[in-house]
C-alpha cells in the first residue's frame, strides 16, 4: 500500500522488482478537496497557470472556459514527442508509481478517476509505450509523461499481457474507459520528475546489488591473490572514521576470517604490501557506499515529493506556482550513481588484471595451466577494460550541462532524464565486470586445491563452479560470462555472504 509521502525506499525497490502498487485509501479526502478547489478556480475569473491560460511562454494567454479540457488535452498531444527506445517495463512500472503517489498528495489537482485509472492501469499490467529521450529534466520529464497521459486517454499504444495493442483498445478489453481530462489534469500528469526519478531509483537499486556483489568478488580475489587480510584491520579504518569505509572492512575481515588459505601463506608473505586493487577496497568501496547512500537519501526524498506546477493549497483555496519540476536533486544523485558505479567496475576490473598477471598474483599467466597453448583469461580482462572505458565515458556529470528551452522561458535544465537514464547500461557494464573477475577469482582459488578458503568464501566457489565449470582448456567463452553476470544479478552472492553471519553493507533500508 502506497502511503503518499511517506513510502520507504525499500517499498520502491519491491515496485520496481514487481510489487502491487496501490494507493491508500486515506488520501483520497486531500485529493478531493484539491480537485473541488480546481473546479471554483475553473469556474471563476482569476486567471491561473495551466488551468486557464497557455502554458509556458504562452502562459499570458487566457483560455475561454468552453476550451479548458481542449486545452489539456492538445497539451498532452502537443507534448507527447518523444523518440527512442521504449522505456524498459520496470523502470516504466517505477514511474507511474511515483506519479500514482505525487497525485495522492492532494496538490495537484487531478479528480479521482484520474488516479483509480492510473492505479487501474498498473494493477492490470497494462503499461503505456512510452519512448525513453526527449526530456531535458525541468518543467518536468514532459515528453515521457505525455505518452504515459497519452495512453491514459487513448491515444497512442499500450503493452498488455496479450500484447502490444493501440490504447483505446486496450483500454476498453480491460473494462477501462480513456480518460476526459478535466482542468489542470493534463499539466498535472505531465509536471514532475517521475520518469528522472524512475530511471534513477532504478539505477540505485542495481548499483547497490552490484556493489554487494564486488564486496563478495573482491574477497573472493583476495584468497586467490594470496592477499593480506591486515589492511581490513578495524583499528586502520577507525582512525579515519568514515562510516562505509569502516563497514566494507569489517566485511571484507568477516569474508576471510578462519581461512586456512590466508593461514597457509601468513608466516611467509612474499609481498610486503598487496596492490592497491587489493589494499584499498575498503577505501574505495567504502567510498562508493557512502556515495550511494547520499543518493539513496536525495531520491528518498524526490520519491515522496510533489514536483507538479502550479500547487494547490485546498486549505487556503490557493494555486502557487513554483519550480518543484526542475529536477536538479535527481541530476545531482543520478551524477553520483554513476561515479560510484565507474569506481565498482574500475577497481573490479583491476583486481581481474592483477589476477591474470603471474608477476603480481604468482598465479600461472592468465589463470590457465598451460599458457601459451591456450589464452586462458587473456581477452575476457580486455572485454573487462572495454566496459570499464565506457562506464568512463558515461560517468562525466549530466548536471553541469543546461540548454535553454520554451523560447527561453524556461532556461536553465537540469539534464536529470539523461544523467538518470545512462545508469542502466552502465550497471549492466558493471555487473558483466563482476561477472568476469568471480570467473577469474574462482579460477585462481581452484590453484591452491586442496587448501580451502573460510566457510563463507568456499561457499561462494562452489556456487560459481554450480554455474560455471573450471577452465582447462580454452573453450566458448560467452556463455560463461552470461552464466556469471547472471550469479552477479541475482543477488545470490550477498545471500551466501549472509549466510554465514557475514554483514554485507545495504544502501537503502528505507
Amino acid at each position: 500500500m502506497i502511503v503518499p509521502g511517506a513510502v520507504p525506499l525499500e517499498q520502491w525497490r519491491s515496485i520496481y522488482r514487481g510489487a502491487d502498487a496501490r494507493l491508500d485509501p486515506a488520501c483520497r479526502e486531500a485529493v478531493q478537496r484539491a480537485a473541488d478547489t480546481i473546479a471554483r478556480i475553473a469556474a471563476g475569473d482569476l486567471a491561473v497557470y495551466g488551468v486557464n491560460t497557455g502554458f509556458g511562454l504562452l502562459a499570458s494567454i487566457r483560455i475561454e472556459p468552453a476550451d479548458l479540457d481542449t486545452l489539456q488535452r492538445n497539451l498532452v498531444l502537443s507534448h507527447a514527442a518523444g523518440v527512442g527506445d521504449p522505456m524498459p517495463r520496470p523502470v516504466l512500472r517505477l514511474m507511474m508509481a511515483l506519479k500514482l503517489a505525487s497525485l495522492g498528495r492532494g496538490a495537484s489537482g487531478v479528480r479521482l478517476a484520474t488516479i483509480d485509472l492510473l492505479e487501474a492501469m498498473l494493477a492490470r499490467d497494462l503499461l503505456p509505450v512510452v519512448p525513453a529521450q526527449g526530456s531535458v529534466g525541468a518543467s518536468g520529464d514532459l515528453a515521457p509523461l505525455a505518452h504515459m497521459t497519452a495512453a491514459m486517454i487513448g491515444v497512442g499504444e499500450i503493452d498488455t499481457p496479450a500484447g502490444r495493442l493501440p490504447a483505446e483498445q486496450a483500454l476498453r478489453d480491460a473494462g477501462l474507459a480513456p480518460l476526459a481530462l478535466g482542468p489542470k489534469e493534463g499539466l498535472a500528469l505531465l509536471n514532475g520528475t517521475q520518469f528522472s526519478c524512475a530511471y534513477a531509483l532504478a539505477g540505485l537499486f542495481e548499483a547497490e546489488a552490484l556493489h554487494a556483489a564486488a564486496l563478495v568478488a573482491g574477497a573472493l580475489s583476495t584468497e586467490a591473490a594470496k592477499g593480506s587480510d591486515t589492511p581490513f584491520d578495524p583499528r586502520i579504518h577507525e582512525l579515519r572514521g568514515h562510516r562505509g569505509q569502516i563497514e566494507v572492512a569489517a566485511m571484507l575481515r568477516a569474508m576471510m576470517h578462519g581461512s586456512p588459505l590466508r593461514a597457509s601463506h601468513r608466516e611467509d608473505d612474499k609481498r610486503v604490501q598487496d596492490p592497491y586493487c587489493l589494499r584499498c577496497q575498503p577505501q574505495v568501496m567504502g567510498a562508493a557506499l557512502d556515495l550511494l547512500r547520499q543518493a539513496a537519501t536525495t531520491l528518498g526524498t524526490e520519491a515522496n515529493s510533489v514536483s507538479d506546477n502550479p500547487l494547490v493549497f485546498a486549505d487556503t483555496d490557493e494555486v502557487l506556482s513554483g519550480g518543484n519540476f526542475h529536477a536538479e536533486p535527481v541530476a545531482f544523485a543520478a551524477d553520483m550513481i554513476a561515479m560510484a558505479l565507474c569506481e565498482i567496475g574500475s577497481l573490479s576490473e583491476r583486481r581481474l588484471a592483477m589476477l591474470v598477471d603471474p608477476a603480481l598474483s604468482g598465479l600461472p599467466a592468465f589463470l590457465t595451466p598451460r599458457p601459451g597453448l591456450n589464452s586462458g583469461f587473456m581477452i575476457p580482462q580486455v572485454t573487462a577494460a572495454a566496459l570499464v572505458s565506457e562506464n568512463k565515458q558515461r560517468a562525466w556529470p549530466a548536471s553541469v550541462d543546461s540548454i535553454p528551452t520554451s523560447a527561453n522561458q524556461e532556461d536553465h535544465v537540469s539534464m536529470a532524464a539523461h544523467g538518470a537514464r545512462r545508469l542502466m547500461a552502465m550497471a549492466d557494464n558493471t555487473g558483466h565486470v563482476i561477472g568476469i573477475e568471480l570467473l577469474a577469482a574462482a579460477q585462481g582459488y581452484d590453484f591452491h586445491a586442496p587448501i580451502e578458503s573460510s566457510a563463507a568464501i568456499h561457499a561462494v566457489h562452489r556456487h560459481v563452479r554450480g554455474a560455471v565449470a573450471h577452465l582447462d582448456d580454452d573453450r566458448y567463452f560467452h556463455p560463461d560470462i552470461a552464466a556469471a553476470a547472471q550469479v552477479v544479478r541475482s543477488g545470490k552472492l550477498r545471500e551466501i555472504a549472509e549466510a554465514h553471519a557475514v554483514p554485507v553493507p545495504a544502501v537503502a533500508h528505507g
